[in-house]
């Protein structure tokens, strides 16, 4: 119709754009901008809303970046504003280019050597103990912010797979705030679980938790050896409850969704030998296929 051949604004293109942007599962945001700049045509508007959205993107999940020989994640605890974001750990600040995935411009930024920050320390150290134990692929960081005369602390872990030729990509993320307050602190963190399985089909799957627990604070290696105990418990039931609903989805999918009830050998059948066996003349194709 005349209708549908008209033009798109450009508010409604952006629009348009940036819902898909949003959607983009982790490890997959340059795929879409490429899919959707070869439909848009409009290389100034493209560059524009990736520029943008991939800063959101990036912050979202983590997205661990190498500089200076070391690991930095993305997040909105440690952006200065300005496409800047600081590094705790070597007390530099540097500027990131998120449509082309290249750092720029770093600099000293200078961090009052303090109590606060020897908490801050101790905690990243015992934090990456764990993360290199228990997650093969796995990234950490501990940052603090000042609100008013309280202490906050929020540490950040971010461990993926992407396995395109593969056809699947998957993203775990957990970070847990708390205030530096004298005898007990109240610990909160929140995880989420990200799924892209694209190989003869699209399915996405994502998982959220969020958890919270009232810990002592007596010294530093009291508190950072407590908390590592809470993540680690959480961590634990969290994996082991996403594997029982994976499990037993499978085996409800397996047991009430066939059309009849069929022996469950999870083995490959090959049909075209059965028909030949029965020296049936057919077309089908020699390739062994799922029952």
């Amino acid at each position: 119709s005349m209708c549908a051949r008209q033009e798109l604004r450009e508010p409604e293109k952006v629009s348009l754009i940036c819902s898909l942007l949003r959607q983009s599962p982790p490890g997959e945001f340059g795929q879409v901008v490429q899919d959707i700049s070869a439909l848009v045509r409009d290389d100034k508007l493209m560059r524009q809303e990736a520029a943008r959205m991939g800063a959101c993107h990036n912050q979202n999940n983590f997205t661990p970046i190498q500089i200076n020989r070391r690991t930095v994640l993305l997040t909105r605890y440690n952006n200065l504003g300005g496409n800047r974001f600081f590094d705790p750990q070597d007390k530099f600040s540097f500027e990131f280019d998120h449509l082309r995935g290249v750092t720029s411009k770093p600099q000293l930024h200078g961090v009052m050597l303090d109590e606060g920050e020897l908490w801050r320390e101790t905690l990243h150290k015992g934090l990456k103990a764990y993360v290199s134990r228990h997650f093969p692929e796995g990234n950490c960081c501990v940052f603090r912010k000042s609100l008013g005369k309280r202490q906050m602390f929020v540490a950040c872990i971010e461990a993926h797979q992407y396995q395109p030729s593969n056809h699947w990509n998957s993203l775990w993320k957990s970070d847990w705030t708390f205030a530096l307050t004298p005898f007990t602190t109240q610990v909160t963190g929140i995880f989420l679980v990200q799924i892209h399985y694209f190989r003869d089909a699209n399915l996405h799957v994502t998982v959220s938790k969020s958890v919270s627990e009232t810990l002592n604070v007596i010294d530093r290696s009291q508190f950072a050896t407590d908390f590592m105990r809470f993540v680690k418990a959480e961590d634990t039931k969290f994996h082991i409850a996403i594997l029982e609903n994976i499990q037993a989805l499978s085996e409800d999918i397996w047991e009430k969704y066939l059309r009849r009830k069929l022996p469950v050998t999870r083995t490959f059948m090959n049909w075209n030998k059965l028909l030949n066996d029965q020296h049936m003349n057919t077309n089908v194709s020699k390739t062994e296929v799922l029952p």
